[in-house]
């Protein structure tokens, strides 16, 4: 295998994972013409959507343990093609039970299947490249949310209907999945020396990769900041765009020239706080994790601990910031404030799996993975429904006092990953 094709899988892996996020903020960006058409309460909406970060956290550990073990290429595959099937059916459902299916268990399933091959994939192929190597490809997930407000609003004005484009998105899923049955080429396959270290292998019991994982005090604290990252990403993905479209009703009706109160001008409204809220956080996020990677890789050579002193710095700046979103006066204040949270956000997520894969063995990444993902999406997703049971009872200021929460679910995962820093990295620190 060439030298190469490590940049190459990088591309396509790219690929992959922006339809992963895009697919993932379509249900937030169309959540008001969804709740309007199946009558979905605050409530249900966020059991949707805590239903499919419980789905994720519960699979991808099985993920995980298969990554290890089986061809890497077939399980990124067949996952990318699941979870885009699911979602054409997503614009076919009658109503809750259909959307909390299809939405929530179905194409959870499927995504949950993608992450743990991919990075463990990624480092195999990337040593001294790998911050470079996995911020590019989390820069894709940036560009999926960030573009994603715009595509869907452009979609429901040429397609006409919130259904239409899961179907299209669901479609082109499908046909980048068919073509990565020849583009994609397994790790294990025609590598060797450092290369196949930690390709999968039959040959790691489940309770050798447990106790990588669990005795592993550095590996927890990782961990518990990643829990944060994943609670207060996972409220802003799904209730951002509604958030904005509440509050400020009544500046977008006078700077659209629309009625809130016609479908026209909801649509127009929900498609123009959509597309704000992705685009300019994840814009910034972006900026930051193509940064971040090349900061990290120049620094983390003379000092192994700088990742994840960048991580602990990342989430304490970032706190304030979510703080500023909630209570922030205006549409701009509101913008500037998501631009900041999105340049903290990218300083750490440059380093998140990177920072797992500093004390954790090569030979148990996926698995590794698999179980920060489930720990992650099981905790993480209990704001979906928080944020819906505040927002029914208390409308705009139940937003505000969600994202005080998220504020604060920053600051309590920086304390932990600073215990990290200060008392258990140089002990569980791999040597490469």
């Amino acid at each position: 295998m060439t030298k190469s094709y490590k940049w190459f899988l990088i591309a396509m892996l790219s690929c992959a994972f922006f339809f992963h996020q895009a697919d993932r903020a379509l249900f937030g960006i169309l959540t008001i013409p969804i709740q309007d058409e199946l009558k979905l309460s605050d409530v249900q909406i966020g059991w949707i959507n805590t239903t499919l970060s419980w789905t994720l956290a519960a699979m991808t550990v099985v993920a995980g343990f298969l990554g290890d073990r089986l061809s890497r290429k077939w399980i990124i595959t067949l996952s990318l093609i699941a979870w885009s099937l699911m979602t054409v059916c997503m614009g076919f459902i009658g109503g809750f039970f259909g959307a909390l299916f299809f939405r929530s268990i179905a194409t959870g399933v499927g995504e949950s299947f993608y992450a743990p091959s991919a990075y463990a994939l990624i480092a195999v192929h990337h040593k001294e490249t790998r911050s470079v190597a996995l911020s590019i490809h989390q820069a894709a997930l940036y560009v999926g949310l960030m573009v994603s407000g715009l595509v869907v609003a452009w979609l429901l004005g040429f397609l006409g209907t919130w259904r239409n484009v899961f179907i299209a998105f669901g479609v082109a899923g499908c046909l980048l999945g068919i073509a990565f049955i020849w583009a994609l080429k397994d790790g294990a396959a025609g590598t060797s020396g450092t290369a196949a270290k930690g390709a999968p292998s039959r040959d790691h019991t489940i309770s050798q990769s447990l106790r990588a994982y669990f005795c592993n005090p550095s590996a927890l604290c990782a961990t518990a900041g990643f829990v944060a990252i994943v609670f207060v990403n996972n409220a802003y993905l799904f209730w951002a765009p509604k958030f904005m479209a509440m509050k400020f009703q009544a500046a977008y009706e006078v700077a659209l020239n629309v009625k809130a109160a016609t479908p026209e001008g909801m649509k127009a409204i929900v498609g123009t706080a959509g597309s704000q809220t992705m685009l300019w956080h994840h814009l910034f996020a972006f900026a930051a994790i193509m940064l971040g990677g090349v900061a990290t890789d120049h620094f983390v050579r003379r000092m192994p601990r700088f990742r994840l002193g960048f991580q602990v710095v990342a989430l304490l700046c970032g706190a304030p910031m979510l703080l500023w979103i909630g209570f922030a006066p205006s549409i701009i204040s509101v913008l500037v404030a998501a631009c900041a949270y999105g340049v903290f956000r990218g300083f750490f997520e440059v380093n998140t799996h990177a920072s797992l894969f500093d004390v954790v063995p090569p030979e148990h990444r996926s698995t590794a993975v698999g179980l920060l993902n489930m720990i992650a999406f099981f905790f993480g997703g209990l704001s979906g429904v928080a944020m819906g049971a505040l927002s029914q009872r208390w409308g705009v200021r139940g937003f505000e006092i969600g994202f005080a929460i998220m504020a604060g679910a920053y600051f309590i995962g920086a304390l932990l990953m600073a215990f990290s820093f200060f008392f258990t990295f140089r002990r569980d620190v791999i040597r490469e």
